[in-house]
């Protein structure tokens, strides 16, 4: 029987806690003793919660570490279909090509890959993780994550070429849109990034007419419930709108997002889920399938 899927799952916010303290301990990083994010902290707050685990996992050795045994622990909670993402960016005790390449030792063909732009940051920095993952069939996808603020130089529709670039690569795109933000975001995301999936999308349903353009496209909706209620994006989880989305023919899936940070496993998201109004074993299943349907292949 094919087991869980997990199409979302952030490499520096999905480390073992005792690979991060002993990885902190080794380099004298001083962090508080919960990292955890709480309920309502907001998007804001729980960002700046990654300094400190990307303190840890400035070189290769750390990443391919930490890479490796999240396809353990996933394998072990019964994940078959995993993808893993991150900001080669933000590991500086290396170029981006060594770090890609310690993130692809440490998976073994275990995960597919995503590559992360950010938010507000230079556009050519996604294209140059395009022209990294184009020698690379380990990496299967590009993201844009994290979320704009009001300073911005760079707009989302500002990627538009980056994504163009890597769609003609067959790199799949995803994008994280409408996480508690303007269902409009959604929009751009699919119609000028060319979005084959969108991360959280929890606003969909504000835009009625999202749905159609959704259904039309077979774009996925990576479901990460308790992130999103800790996040703010939602209020309760009683209010995940996972349920209605199913019962509207949208393709979403169950995703943990970061597993050390909300302190979830797939398996224990999949149980969340199933809790939900409206979830039946049926639409839990289907939500299932939807990840493994989804997943990016090169």
């Amino acid at each position: 029987m094919e087991g869980l899927s997990d199409l979302h799952r952030h490499l520096d916010g999905s480390l073992r806690p005792a690979t991060f303290r002993e990885l902190a301990a080794a380099i004298g990083h001083d962090a508080p003793a919960d990292l955890r994010f709480q309920t309502g902290m907001g998007l804001a707050g729980a960002l700046a919660r990654f300094s400190h685990t990307l303190a840890v996992l400035q070189t290769p050795a750390a990443v391919e570490r930490v890479a490796a045994e999240i396809c353990e622990d996933a394998a072990a909670d019964g994940v078959t279909t995993l993808e893993i993402r991150f900001a080669p960016q933000l590991h500086r005790g290396a170029p981006p090509a060594a770090i890609v390449d310690a993130a692809l030792a440490g998976a073994a063909g275990r995960a597919g890959l995503l590559l992360c732009g950010l938010y507000g940051e230079d556009p050519a920095i996604l294209a140059g993780h395009v022209e990294l993952a184009r020698s690379r069939p380990g990496v299967v996808g590009v993201d844009i994550a994290g979320g704009p603020t009001p300073g911005d130089r760079w707009r989302l529709a500002d990627y538009a070429g980056p994504f163009r670039r890597a769609a003609e690569l067959g790199l799949g795109v995803t994008v994280h849109a409408g996480e508690g933000r303007p269902p409009d975001e959604i929009r751009t995301a699919i119609e000028l990034l060319g979005a084959r999936r969108i991360g959280h999308g929890t606003t969909l349903l504000g835009d009625p007419t999202l749905v159609d353009l959704i259904r039309a496209r077979a774009v996925t909706i990576e479901a990460c419930v308790t992130s999103n209620v800790q996040i703010g994006a939602i209020a309760r989880a009683t209010d995940h709108p996972l349920a209605r989305w199913l019962d509207l023919g949208v393709r979403a899936c169950i995703c943990t997002d970061n597993t050390f940070f909300s302190d979830v496993t797939s398996s224990s998201e999949v149980a969340l889920a199933g809790t939900l109004p409206g979830m039946t074993p049926e639409k839990v299943a289907q939500a299932i399938a939807n990840g493994h349907a989804g997943a990016f292949r090169r």
